[in-house]
């Protein structure tokens, strides 16, 4: 049963994605992943030759796990079997080991037998590979993008050996698109196809370590792209995040007065004028608004235009949601009336939505590293022995309950997202992080907190 035969080229170029059609088909073209198939690694020596034990590949999507066991099928001399936990069940485990035995009788080959996304079976389902694997019947390789610690039982994981896959670096995600790019057969090089080097750029900040996302982006801009009379294309920054566009829904497309009622109803109360905002609620609740749409507004509001500068503005308007779920309308009108007041004649701050906007910057702008090693959580064994949580110091037990310590990855280090304003609460909590932020502890500004306005 061999799921990873090559594509014809005709098919390769008219029908398989640009990632499927990439995948590499030599160790050699593998990408990344350098620590575990770099030269005289375990892994790379176990595969090239062919004594492999059962193992399970962890990390996150687009990382090489299905590459690496293509690979490994075509290096192997066993008989290779792959399935999907999705659709599989313990009836096709029965099925594939009959047919191992098979195997191992007439021609004297073992079975290797792929089970992508591992995590998704239940507790019986991987009971059942258990005697197999212990009698040999097959050599098991798992695929998982979740914790094997949390997700696979420990009698399975003690007869695998767990290899961890890393988020492929910039330079990676780099190198796979210009292979993508120049490769006539599997690739975009018949073309020939070109990206600017801000499109380029900007294509591995998007992967974010992910080579599926990588190059379905690629192919979506190259597809959007009008071949120019050699038939070549030159893809520019603005395909590039055409292609990457993420949709949102909006509610009521065509109605254009409900979105200028409630622009109405957001300037007045930011601005701080409880009259207006009174004016504008009733204008959208008397014509028919729905009012649950309005109060997700009011909390929306209580949050960006408000925020820490009086943290009861959030309850006041979750509590007016609640109220018109309780009673319902008319009655629930003046809830909202209520709410829209309080907002209005609140202290302001939009501090939490610059902060959060810095970070939605980030998120895109930036290569999202994975969690430092020494605050990540290590209540296995597995993860202990991979440095989680090594070095961690405890804020409890030092003065102040304060410690210097670093929390963002390393390519964050010392970035300040929150800066509150001098209005309201946000007056103490801005003196306390002054003196936290210059090494010092939380008493520091704590005598505020009751008389603080």
């Amino acid at each position: 049963m061999d799921l990873f035969e090559e594509y014809p080229q005709e098919v390769a170029t008219d029908h398989v994605p640009l990632a499927e059609r990439m995948r590499p088909s030599t160790l050699e073209e593998f990408v990344g992943q350098v620590h575990l198939l770099g030269e005289g690694k375990l892994l790379r020596r176990a595969i090239v030759q062919d004594r492999l034990t059962s193992l399970i590949l962890w990390g996150p999507p687009g990382t090489g796990k299905t590459s690496l066991a293509q690979l490994i099928a075509r290096q192997t001399h066993a008989h290779f079997v792959a399935l999907s936990a999705v659709m599989a069940g313990v009836k096709d485990i029965r099925t594939v080991i009959e047919e191992a035995r098979r195997q191992r009788q007439r021609y004297g080959k073992r079975t290797l037998l792929f089970i992508d996304e591992i995590h998704r079976f239940n507790k019986a389902q991987q009971d059942a590979l258990l005697p197999h694997i212990e009698r040999g019947d097959i050599i098991f390789i798992g695929a998982t993008t979740e914790n094997p610690s949390f997700e696979v039982i420990a009698p399975l994981l003690s007869r695998a050996r767990v290899f961890t896959l890393h988020p492929l670096t910039p330079e990676d995600i780099g190198t796979i698109i210009d292979r993508a790019l120049r490769d006539p057969m599997r690739g975009l090089g018949k073309g020939p196809a070109m990206l600017a080097p801000e499109a380029r750029a900007h294509l591995v900040s998007l992967a974010n370590g992910d080579a599926r996302v990588a190059l379905n982006v690629l192919e979506l801009a190259y597809l959007a792209t009008e071949p120019a009379t050699d038939g070549s294309r030159a893809i520019d920054l603005n395909k590039i995040e055409e292609a990457a566009e993420r949709r949102t829904l909006l509610y009521d497309k065509a109605g254009e007065e409900h979105y200028n009622l409630i622009s109405a109803l957001h300037k007045s109360m930011r601005g701080s004028d409880p009259d207006a905002a009174l004016y504008w609620l009733g204008r959208m609740l008397e014509a028919g608004e729905d009012p649950l749409y309005i109060a997700r507004r009011l909390i929306r509001f209580a949050s960006e235009d408000v925020g820490n500068a009086d943290p009861q503005a959030l309850l006041v308007a979750v509590s007016a949601m609640q109220a018109v779920h309780c009673i319902g309308m008319p009655e629930g009108n003046l809830a909202l009336a209520q709410a829209a007041v309080y907002l209005a004649t609140a202290p302001k701050s939009n501090a939490l939505y610059t902060a959060y906007s810095k970070v939605q910057e980030d998120l895109q702008r930036t290569q999202a590293l994975p969690v430092p090693l020494h605050i990540r959580n290590a209540p296995t064994a597995l993860v202990k022995a991979l440095g989680y949580g090594q070095g961690y110091r405890y804020p409890h037990d030092y003065p102040g309950r304060s410690v210097e310590e670093t929390y963002l990855p390393e390519n964050l280090r010392g970035r300040i997202y929150y800066e509150p304003v001098d209005e309201g609460y946000e007056q103490v909590i801005r003196q306390r992080l002054a003196g936290w932020r210059r090494g010092g502890t939380p008493s520091q500004g704590q005598e505020r907190c009751d008389g603080g306005s």
